[in-house]
């Protein structure tokens, strides 16, 4: 049966972001503010962030917070519109960007944004605006988990050339990305995961420590652009991200690394699958050079991502198509075929 919004109507008020989020234990500590502004305070380098009881659960919880397991292989086949979800990403750092929003914020957007196109498949007809009022639904969502002064969902809409929704499409929208991720919101991401990684592999004479948090989040957030990062879990991108960014300062191994890390959850950490991303990582550094810069401005990390080539991006989609009442052609038209700006109501 398909999903409609009807059922949904006598939800819509003034959310708070701290109601939309999950009652258990895990849920509260999954998702931790990673602002550039607020790193000083948040990221401590003290015994308290090497808590192994704490990231276990996080470990053992993040399988709920990923796309569904064939989602890269739909992407590759083109069965999913790479480029759709592409673009989507793109204007969600670009409005991230306008706004100067938090690195979690953005982290928050895509995994919600990739979750959804993993489970729900949009129909054939005006499938461009449908990405863009979806774009827009991830963005609102994750501002309000984690922005404190976050713009109404309308004013998100400032790149030019992209559908305008009114408020009341893109509160329907965003009660049926809830709908599909089961309100799970407090994601697991690789921010969840770098404090801890970093604080086991760093030399504890490193004469900047927080550089290595700069760096790391600068890498992840350009790591949640790739579509090949989908194959890893939040965990694994955390932890080839440290060993990737510790080993610019210091002599590292990485089976040595590995194991240091894992020792106390070696049943969810995967050394083949680390060590793959591992490498990945470490073609991005080459390439645009990452680890030798300041850390980046979200704009920055845009345009250095956007250097990233990979085959699956250049791949077509045939997407089925799925009925809602939601996702309907408006007056007929479908709306993402022009570029004029021009407000869709539903």
């Amino acid at each position: 049966m398909p999903l409609t919004m009807d059922c949904f109507s006598s939800l819509l008020c003034a959310e708070d972001r701290r109601l939309i989020v999950g009652n258990d234990e895990v849920d509260e500590v999954a998702s931790e503010p990673c602002g550039m502004d607020q790193q000083e305070q948040l990221f401590s380098f003290d015994d308290s962030a090497v808590d192994d009881t704490r990231v276990l659960l996080l470990l053992q919880k993040e399988e709920e917070m990923v796309p569904k397991e064939d989602y890269l292989t739909r992407l590759h086949s083109g069965d999913l519109d790479v480029s759709a979800r592409n673009d989507s990403v793109d204007w969600i750092y670009k409005v991230h960007s306008h706004y100067n929003f938090e690195p979690l914020t953005a982290c928050l957007s895509v995994n919600y944004l990739d979750r959804f196109l993993s489970q729900y498949e949009l129909p054939r007809g005006g499938k461009a605006w449908m990405v863009s009022l979806l774009s827009v639904a991830c963005l609102a969502l994750a501002a309000k988990m984690e922005e404190t002064d976050c713009p109404q969902p309308i004013d998100l809409q400032v790149i030019e050339g992209k559908p305008v929704f009114e408020a009341r499409t893109i509160q329907r929208m965003e009660l049926m990305l809830l709908s599909v991720l089961k309100w799970r919101t407090n994601a697991v991401t690789p921010l969840s995961f770098i404090e801890y990684f970093l604080c086991k592999l760093k030399d504890p004479e490193h004469p900047n420590p927080k550089s290595l948090i700069f760096r790391s989040v600068e890498l992840i957030l350009i790591t949640t652009k790739g579509v090949e990062f989908l194959e890893f879990r939040p965990s694994e991108i955390a932890l080839a991200v440290a060993i990737s960014v510790v080993g610019e300062s210091q002599t590292i191994d990485f089976e040595r690394a590995f194991d240091s890390c894992s020792s106390f959850s070696s049943s969810h950490l995967n050394k083949e699958s680390v060590f793959k991303c591992y490498e990945l990582v470490q073609e991005i550094i080459t390439s645009i050079g990452v680890g030798k810069s300041p850390p980046m401005s979200p704009a920055g990390v845009l345009d250095a991502a956007a250097l990233l080539s990979y085959e699956s991006s250049n791949r077509t989609s045939t997407t089925c198509s799925s009925s809602s009442s939601l996702f309907v052609v408006i007056n007929g038209a479908e709306s993402g075929s022009g570029t004029k700006r021009r407000k869709l109501t539903l």
